[in-house]
């Protein structure tokens, strides 16, 4: 399925997280900022408290279509309970205000709009037992959550679909644990062993029938890891509509701060599952803004040309499928600077649309 129908070239877009607690104001930012010529999201306001992070969303919507995948916090994060209790309803309750406040700011919408939600594999990995351990040392819970995380995608999209007849549902899978799970790095409870590594096959083919199931609905799937391992070849294989990724956390790009970013090395396997993603007109999310200031934003078209070049395909062709956008979300930095890192993804998608035009 290809990911470039209906996305301006060279798009800005969000990843997920923003600061503060003030929804209609984070809507209308984003609103403002990207409906133009870029690609709105969604975004989590985790410092409202727990059930407005990523995960506690996630559960909230999960819990909704099969009770037994209720959580709740404790000191160390989010665990299953035996039923649904006051953080979970906290959790629908936040996705309900966000869902009301998406339906008055974006009346009218036409065109794609990104859906960040923690994916299955992050869930396994983040989410405890409990007794303690990780959802991921337990096979087939692992496998019940992949199935009911379809599910409960679908029907986010739905809810979105009804309340925005005019969008098209682009599910963004947030999956920065993915590689760790797939290479069996995820540390046990007592931090002296690891989990079993998750067979590819097994990620592949629930990636696949996630993205058949969804497509069915005319929702578009996607996976972003901001992680340095990221599995392009398998998200490829899986069929993905697109996939984000940090090129600075995979060696692609280098530079931080004010720092111009200047072309990395990078690995000629990951260059080459990189090419292949472009030929399958697999939309490619490049996290190239970071912090930095705006008159920096010619300095990032550089290494994307660079880059270009290094996988073989004119910057006119790669442009198509990418999209720009912060490496991750932004609840960590002020609303302020948050606010100026949106404009400045705007800004240097603009730069690279100038840059490819003939």
């Amino acid at each position: 399925m290809s990911g470039v129908r209906d996305w301006p070239a060279a798009a800005a877009t969000g990843v997920g997280s923003m600061p503060g607690t003030d929804v209609l104001a984070t809507a209308r930012l984003i609103r403002d900022e990207l409906a133009e010529d870029g690609v709105p999201h969604l975004a989590e306001l985790p410092a409202r408290g727990p059930g407005a992070d990523m995960v506690g969303r996630a559960l909230g919507l999960l819990a909704e279509v099969w009770p037994a995948w209720a959580g709740e916090t404790t000191a160390r994060g989010w665990r299953l309970a035996d039923a649904p209790g006051r953080d979970l309803r906290r959790a629908r309750s936040y996705l309900g205000q966000d869902l009301d406040v998406l339906e008055e700011v974006y009346d009218g919408w036409r065109g794609p709009l990104v859906l960040p939600l923690a994916g299955p594999w992050t869930l396994a990995a983040t989410v405890e037992l409990p007794s303690g351990e990780r959802l991921l040392r337990d096979v087939g819970a692992v496998r019940d959550l992949a199935a009911g995380w379809v599910e409960a995608a679908a029907g986010y999209a739905a809810d979105v679909r009804r309340r925005l007849p005019g969008a098209t549902p682009v599910l963004q899978a947030d999956e920065p644990a993915l590689g760790a799970v797939l290479a069996g790095a995820v540390p046990t409870a007592s931090g002296r062993h690891r989990y079993r590594a998750v067979e590819a096959s097994e990620v592949r083919s629930a990636l696949r029938a996630a993205n058949d199931r969804l497509a069915a609905d005319a929702t578009e799937l996607g996976v972003h890891c901001c992680a340095p391992d990221v599995p392009f070849r398998l998200l490829r294989e899986a069929g993905l509509a697109g996939i984000g990724f940090d090129p600075a956390a995979l060696g692609l790009l280098a530079g931080t701060g004010g720092t111009p970013l200047r072309a990395g090395t990078g690995d000629a396997s990951l260059l080459d599952e990189l090419g292949e993603c472009v030929e399958a007109g697999i939309r490619l999310g490049f996290g190239i803004v970071g912090a930095g200031r705006a008159s920096d934003v010619a300095d990032a078209v550089t290494p994307v040309s660079e880059l270009a070049r290094r996988l073989g395909f004119p910057l006119e062709e790669l442009g198509a499928v990418l999209t720009v956008s912060p490496p991750c979300g932004l609840a960590a930095l002020t609303p302020q600077d948050a606010a100026e890192r949106v404009r400045r993804t705007v800004a240097v998608a603009r730069a690279l649309r100038d840059e490819r035009s003939p």
